[in-house]
């Protein structure tokens, strides 16, 4: 396994590899790795010829500055970890790598970034896009793997990835949980053995929601209410938002028909976001 600081030496391997007609699996991080992300890599290793996993603390797309200074930070840790995931490269690059002297130039997702972590959290899409599509041009993969925790993200990043004419394929895993139900999350680390306990009330109440589906609720509405009812029994939650909306297109959703449609969820314990989803409808 070789670790890569510099822009242009992965460059340079990304053009050998394609010269040998090599299939890479890339599977960008920032880092501060669990389970999730190893599940990620699991899948890249068994399915390319290389795998590539960036660790990039990526400062574009942090809205509070207070946020990105507690960002977990581990190389060490983490490069040991992939060590046992038979990982070809890391590529872990500084800033000024990234974003040079000058840099101006970024890029913009339009209407799927508006709503929910958009609204939520301005410019932090500009930031996700602009550093894709950096990893994208620099790693030249044929497959890049997401976690479905992150929905709006990979919903951007496959409009993305069909906008530029990308030549790789989006390849979404389920979300990995603790044994709690709770969603594998680097955030989860800042969070207190009890508010971590707590923190379960958000698949729980997302669960719920989904059960109501199975029991033939098909009213958004009623659904999103379960969600925030459940939600309150926790006095350490605060909701930022709730909606039920079409995976694909992220536009919400009145009535559930036969597409597949997600709950998703964002709350706050102790000054940490999580988020979380379900999904309704799922094809097969």
């Amino acid at each position: 396994m070789e670790i890569i600081n510099r822009r242009q030496r992965m460059f340079s391997i990304s053009r050998k590899l394609r010269r040998e007609e090599k299939t890479v699996g890339f599977v960008p991080t920032m880092g501060a790795l669990h389970a999730g992300h190893l599940a990620l890599v699991q899948e890249a290793r068994a399915a390319n010829d290389i795998v590539v996993v960036s660790i990039f603390v990526n400062p574009t797309q942090f809205n509070n500055k207070g946020d990105l200074e507690k960002y977990p930070r581990d190389l060490t840790a983490d490069a040991a970890l992939l060590t046992e995931y038979d990982v070809d490269y890391i590529f872990a690059p500084e800033e000024h790598e990234i974003y040079g002297e000058g840099f101006s130039t970024y890029v913009n997702v339009e209407g799927i970034t508006d709503t929910l972590e958009g609204a939520s959290r301005p410019g932090h899409f500009r930031g996700v896009a602009t550093i894709v599509t950096i990893l994208f041009n620099t790693v030249r993969p044929d497959r890049a793997y997401f976690g479905q925790k992150d929905a709006q993200q990979v919903a951007v990043i496959r409009r993305l990835t069909a906008d530029l004419g990308f030549e790789t394929e989006v390849v979404v895993m389920p979300t990995i949980r603790e044994a709690s139900g709770l969603a594998m999350s680097s955030r989860n680390e800042r969070l207190s053995a009890e508010e971590r306990g707590k923190a379960v009330v958000l698949i729980n109440a997302l669960r719920e929601a989904k059960l109501a589906f199975k029991k033939g609720e098909r009213n958004a509405s009623v659904l999103a209410q379960i969600v925030r009812d459940t939600v309150a029994t926790e006095p350490l939650a605060t909701i930022d938002y709730v909606a039920v909306i079409d995976r694909d297109s992220l536009q919400p959703i009145e009535k559930i028909g036969d597409g597949e449609a997600l709950i998703a969820i964002a709350a706050e314990f102790a000054g940490v976001r999580l988020i979380d989803n379900v999904i309704l409808n799922r094809k097969q």
